[in-house]
């Protein structure tokens, strides 16, 4: 397995789109380090984290789809930004929009800052938003 970002990221998106949870798995370092910034309590380490999070997916939304939009790479980390969408297994639609930024080792993510989130469909305008953000009680 090499040491090319833009290599992994192309086993990464095909094992996912395959839904083949060993070779998605496999894209991961033994020791991979998951950091969530946004999130803090939701990173984690492990591989095996990964597979019982990718299970899950997988199991609940069965159609689930990764599409790169755009990606850099800067010696050995690869900046992702991607949209991943699905159906829920209650018909619902699954939609995630947001950037991961891998550091990639022997041909393996050995850690990521993961910025992935669900997709807001809220009517909510950028001054409501900012306007929430801001103040402690309801929207002026």
């Amino acid at each position: 397995m090499g040491d090319n970002p833009q290599d992994f990221l192309d086993r990464l998106f095909d094992a996912t789109n395959a839904h083949d949870l060993d070779r998605l798995v496999d894209c991961f370092a033994e020791n991979y380090v998951n950091e969530t910034p946004a999130h803090p309590a939701r990173g984690f380490t492990g591989r095996d984290r990964v597979r019982a999070n990718w299970q899950q997916i997988f199991a609940f939304v069965p159609d689930v789809q990764a599409e790169l939009v755009v990606s850099a790479v800067d010696g050995q980390r690869i900046w992702v930004e991607q949209r991943m969408h699905g159906t829920r297994l209650d018909g619902t639609r699954h939609e995630m929009r947001g950037v991961i930024v891998f550091t990639v080792t022997d041909g393996r993510a050995s850690s990521a800052r993961f910025f992935l989130e669900p997709v807001d469909e809220a009517p909510t305008d950028v001054a409501a938003a900012v306007d929430a953000q801001v103040h402690a009680g309801p929207a002026s």
